[in-house]
């Protein structure tokens, strides 16, 4: 028989405390395999329509147990269980990205990491509802992206909780500032796209170019100063 919520639930509070066995992880597992139809529609979907290709993103039962000891959630409310991500490349397309999807998708959540970043991480999260079924798809640009990743490289070496927002102070505060740069270049992605399909004149354009150039050394600065911070956790790895 089908678990159900409140089994569900209490089987949460059982991960939560610790105080598991064996059936409780086979029950996880079951939860857990009764989200593949959805995810694969949704992924099917992405690739179909939009030519794009998801990565799977799937909760393993380890990182399901860290978020219920991490935060005050239910397991029924994790929204994460299966899902997806996507990469574009630049805000504009994202903004794209995250409209198709609301028109694809009749019931549709969208978390704007943007507004209201974690720790510095920024991206969009389109949660899909199929049949009481959530699908999330992660949305992220290449420097959303490539911020991730040096996060988890770094939280890899310092340990997981500068996920989090603890740790080292100063790599915490380098995460941060270039978060913020990303925002602020990515806002102007969007502003140049909208600039582009309003040019009239010669003069227009020609300023158009040179902004556009400039915009691209910001962005090749955000990359390096990502970089950076990827020579320097090599470094704390290489004293450890």
């Amino acid at each position: 028989m089908p678990i159900s919520r409140s089994q569900l639930d209490r089987l949460g509070d059982r991960i939560r405390q610790g105080n598991t066995k064996d059936e409780d992880f086979r029950q996880l597992e079951e939860y857990r395999s009764t989200f593949t139809q959805a995810h694969e529609k949704v992924a099917g979907t992405i690739r179909d329509i939009l030519e794009l290709e998801p990565s799977k993103r799937a909760k393993t039962k380890e990182s399901i147990a860290e978020k219920l000891l991490r935060e005050s959630i239910r397991l029924t409310q994790i929204q994460d269980i299966a899902g997806c991500r996507i990469v574009v490349q630049d805000g504009s397309e994202q903004e794209e990205a995250v409209e198709s999807l609301r028109t694809l998708f009749e019931r549709t959540t969208v978390v704007d990491r943007r507004e209201k970043p974690s720790h510095g991480y920024r991206a969009v999260h389109v949660v899909v509802n199929l049949e009481g079924k959530l699908v999330e798809v992660q949305i992220r640009t290449s420097l959303q992206h490539l911020w991730a990743e040096v996060s988890e490289k770094l939280s890899d070496v310092t340990g997981t909780a500068l996920k989090y927002g603890k740790g080292d102070g100063s790599i915490l505060a380098s995460l941060g500032e270039i978060s913020v740069e990303i925002a602020k270049c990515e806002a102007s992605d969007v502003a140049l796209k909208r600039i582009s399909e309003n040019l009239l004149s010669d003069k227009e354009r020609l300023e158009f170019e040179e902004a556009k150039i400039r915009h691209d050394r910001w962005r090749d600065t955000i990359h390096a100063a990502l970089r950076n911070l990827i020579d320097e956790a090599e470094k704390i790895k290489g004293r450890d």
